[in-house]
């Protein structure tokens, strides 16, 4: 990636989102050309001058102040997770004159995967910041039971999203899925622009998907703590859960996610419907003799 262009393409971006009226602008020619802002309204609005703004535009972030780009993301009324990655840009830029952040942990403590394990009524699995789900406990697994029905290890949350058919019934709101997975992706690409595998990922999925180019060249990007997913299961049918993301602060990069339900809800008793099923197989699978 061309942190530069990456930059350039995040900015104009953002400035095309929001008109002169949502910036607090009074606007006396309605004849505008350009979508959005004009690059000297941003500039006033940031308190910067035009030329230095247009140089941010074109890339030219190495060794902007934070107070600086807090101007900039107030004057393009930036959200929490496009400040943080307008943040991450600057310092990738420049990267030379500032200290490396630790790279992403790639395996699972023990002590963390006995966690897991003994979250035995709700599902739970621990992620980074690709969509890499490294370990699961056994409800997890029968949750998302189509996702790692695909041999390819490790389970990818936006590769199932775009290159498996299922995961269109599998999510009944596939749209805000695929739209949240490709956000996701380009917040990690802002945090962590030298991650190969991350890389190899976008280039495959750019690649072997339109859907996923459409999305990726909006520049959106998002946060991912909380929220609801809305689930076709093939066993249990629909089930609506609540999903929590809590950061691993001793291992760089990891979070782990836990689903649960309302108590009562149709939610909860798919889900205990579901463990049920889960301890079944499992039992069976025990006693079950190998093949001669």
């Amino acid at each position: 990636m061309d942190h530069r262009d990456e930059a350039r393409a995040f900015l104009s971006s953002r400035r095309a989102k929001i008109s002169p009226e949502e910036a607090g602008l009074t606007v006396f020619h309605r004849n505008r050309r350009v979508p959005g802002l004009r690059r000297s309204e941003v500039a006033d609005l940031a308190g910067v001058s035009v030329e230095y703004y247009i140089q941010l535009e074109r890339g030219n972030l190495a060794g902007v102040s934070d107070s600086v780009l807090d101007a900039i993301a107030r004057a393009l009324r930036l959200d929490e997770a496009e400040h943080q990655h307008l943040t991450d840009l600057a310092r990738t830029i420049g990267r030379a004159a500032r200290p490396r952040r630790r790279p992403p942990a790639a395996q699972v403590r023990p002590s963390v995967i006995r966690v897991l394990e003994s979250m035995t009524d709700m599902p739970a699995f621990v992620g980074n910041g690709r969509g890499d789900i490294l370990t699961a406990n056994p409800l997890a697994e029968a949750l998302y039971a189509p996702m790692f029905d695909d041999p390819v290890r490790p389970v990818n949350h936006a590769r199932f999203v775009f290159l498996n058919a299922s995961s269109r019934s599998f999510w009944r709101d596939w749209n805000v899925v695929a739209d949240d997975a490709v956000a996701m992706l380009r917040a990690e690409a802002g945090r962590n622009p030298f991650d190969r595998p991350l890389t190899d990922l976008v280039g495959e999925l750019s690649t072997r998907s339109e859907d996923f180019r459409t999305l990726w060249a909006a520049h959106d990007v998002r946060l991912h703590r909380t929220g609801v997913k809305k689930f076709h299961h093939p066993v249990v049918g629909d089930l609506d859960l609540h999903i929590e993301m809590v950061q691993l602060i001793a291992d760089p990069g990891l979070n782990m996610a836990m689903l649960t339900a309302p108590p009562g809800s149709a939610g909860d008793d798919a889900l205990r419907l579901l463990a049920s099923w889960t301890a079944t197989r499992h039992a069976d699978a025990r006693t079950t003799p190998p093949p001669v």
